[in-house]
């Protein structure tokens, strides 16, 4: 892997990146990769007693604060929360984001995942890593040159996903807590809407994951190959 790797994961909301492939991201980072974090909803209705303005102004600083931890860039909330749907015009939208970061390689959600924003970023990423490279499909940034290869990153609390990959992420199991604690009114959330700590998931899930692949902690993955799109070499850190 060169550390002249530009990186793009791609997520439904505010802490699905962090949670669900954090600890890859800061092994690129740790080797000079440059990383984008790209959450597609603004994460206006993950609270409780905040108002939709108010959780969204949070929940951007956090998912500013949780890529700073490594380095990386945060942007995006350009759908509200719980409102991502299927359309040549929104898919547009994915196709301009990977135009702007200009990646070699692109992670998002698994098609397969409990979420409906979740499937539908999925499915319009999928659609849009082909079109990103035909320049008569006008988006604000230029068509790519190449394809970058796509992965599809663990679901959440692993149900469902068959991992073709594994990362190794031991040393930086810490990192990727810090990157989630940094989302403090969605742990509080999910804690109390779901009974669920997420940074306990995030030690029990890659304990799982690690006991697959011989590692002490680990993330899985699975990549989308189809042609013209993939490749022979190993790019997972």
């Amino acid at each position: 892997m060169s550390g002249a790797l530009t990186v793009l994961a791609i997520g439904a909301h505010p802490d699905d990146i962090e949670l669900l492939c954090g600890g890859t991201l800061a092994l690129y980072a740790q080797r000079g990769a440059r990383v984008f974090m790209y959450h597609a909803t603004d994460g206006s209705k993950g609270g409780l007693t905040k108002g939709v303005d108010e959780i969204k102004a949070d929940r951007m600083r956090e998912a500013e604060e949780a890529a700073r931890v490594i380095g990386a860039t945060s942007f995006g909330g350009d759908f509200p929360d719980g409102e991502v749907e299927t359309s040549f015009a929104n898919r547009l939208v994915f196709v301009d984001v990977i135009r702007r970061c200009n990646p070699d390689v692109v992670f998002t959600h698994h098609s397969g995942d409990y979420h409906t924003d979740h499937v539908n970023v999925s499915r319009m990423v999928f659609e849009a890593i082909y079109q990103v490279a035909i320049p008569r499909l006008e988006t604000r940034h230029p068509a790519l040159d190449r394809l970058p290869r796509l992965f599809s990153f663990d679901t959440v609390a692993g149900i469902g996903f068959e991992p073709q990959e594994y990362v190794d992420i031991s040393d930086v199991i810490d990192l990727k807590k810090r990157m989630m604690k940094a989302h403090d009114t969605q742990l509080s959330f999910v804690r109390d809407h779901h009974g669920v700590d997420f940074v306990e998931m995030i030690e029990v899930c890659a304990r799982y994951r690690g006991f697959q692949c011989n590692a002490r902690y680990a993330e899985a993955f699975a990549e989308s190959v189809g042609w013209p799109r993939g490749g022979a070499s190993r790019i997972l850190p």
